[in-house]
């Protein structure tokens, strides 16, 4: 099982190709290759994936569509544009998710950026979308969005060496100082 986190993909978005510059001649070539993207490093054998924020501006039959061919488990985070979500169906989270895992990595998950979040004096990790890789980050964050991220889902993996080489939070406590 591994984790994977993405967003800002606007799944049926048409303007988003204009206004991101991205490579697509079409929503239906801009789709196809994410969906193809997402199937190439996400297994259905138990992965996770994190998809926080703006997954899609399309009626609720296409989100369906979409989704119902997307490989792992996938769950939701509200973005700006999620107004397909209702709060009762497929794992969809309201604006922010924060995660502890193995080894006590610690990971906030919200479509925004911040500039402190939850345990951030801890140097925990926040995982953000909305700057489409327009907004750099801070300390231990990153942007997962697709447009930072070559159109591909971000493995935890991948976090992990990205956030080795960020520096530590601006409001870390460090040991021994009160």
């Amino acid at each position: 099982m591994s984790f994977f986190f993405t967003a800002d993909q606007h799944y049926g978005h048409r303007n988003i190709i204009k206004y991101c510059n991205r490579p697509f001649e079409s929503i239906e070539e801009m789709d196809e290759t994410l969906i193809e993207n997402h199937n190439e490093v996400v297994k259905d054998d138990g992965d996770i994936v994190y998809h926080v924020g703006d997954f899609a501006l399309a009626p609720p039959y296409r989100v369906l569509y979409i989704i119902d061919r997307l490989n792992g488990k996938n769950i939701f985070i509200k973005g700006s544009h999620d107004r397909w979500m209702r709060k009762a169906e497929m794992g969809v989270f309201p604006y922010i998710v924060e995660l502890k895992l193995e080894g006590g990595i610690h990971i906030v998950l919200c479509h925004y950026a911040m500039r402190v979040w939850p345990r951030s004096h801890y140097n925990s990790w926040q995982i953000f979308g909305h700057s489409h890789g327009g907004l750099e980050p801070v300390g231990k964050q990153w942007d997962v969005g697709v447009d930072n991220n070559n159109f591909y889902p971000v493995s935890l993996d991948q976090i992990v060496e990205i956030m080795a080489g960020r520096p530590d939070n601006f409001n870390l406590i460090r040991k021994g100082v009160k």
